[in-house]
């Protein structure tokens, strides 16, 4: 599931282009032949490819560069190979991120439920307080102000209730959320 969250697709695209950039500095080392041509007509560069003067200055010029210019080509791979593995410190470094992230999502998630299961109970007790007060006020047993305290009770029982309700879900939202999101 984690492999769906954006920001672990993200690392991996980024490794993979890193990966991509080192095969592309060593294909640098190779000599590289262009052959030219425009609109369908022959161009003067490529009629003139098999000439004699041509070809030994094309042919030079191709081999001699990545010859010339090796060292700074091997810097390029050194660079390139840097890049990689910093990015793949990166992608192992989101990849403990979202693990710790899901984590967190679980326990918030649970200490969530076990407080709401918790406050369920508080809210059926002070119901009951509620409704006693009220039978033995009808029966002279107790007086109108406890009534009312009984009833501020079950009536603050019933607000926290509604309150431990809205952040267990909220808790299940950021797990969803933790956990990537958008399926089915």
């Amino acid at each position: 599931m984690l492999e769906r969250r954006p920001d672990i697709r993200e690392a991996e695209a980024t490794l993979v282009a890193a990966n991509a950039q080192i095969g592309v500095a060593k294909a640098a080392l190779f000599p590289s032949l262009s052959l030219t041509g425009t609109a369908g007509y022959e161009s003067f560069a490529l009629n003139n490819l098999f000439t004699h003067s041509q070809r030994t200055w094309n042919g030079a010029g191709s081999l001699t560069q990545p010859v010339f210019a090796a060292g700074a080509l091997r810097s390029g791979i050194r660079l390139a190979e840097a890049q990689q593995q910093e990015m793949l410190l990166t992608y192992r470094q989101t990849i403990m991120n979202a693990f710790q992230e899901v984590s967190n999502s679980l326990v918030a998630y649970r200490k969530n439920r076990e407080f709401r299961e918790q406050q369920e109970l508080l809210t059926t007790a002070a119901q009951d307080t509620d409704r006693l007060s009220k039978l033995l006020y009808q029966h002279g047993g107790a007086s109108y102000l406890q009534v009312l305290i009984s009833e501020n009770s079950d009536f603050s029982a019933q607000l926290n209730l509604a309150q431990a309700q809205l952040n267990e879900r909220l808790a299940l939202v950021q797990l969803y959320n933790a956990l990537g999101g958008g399926w089915q």
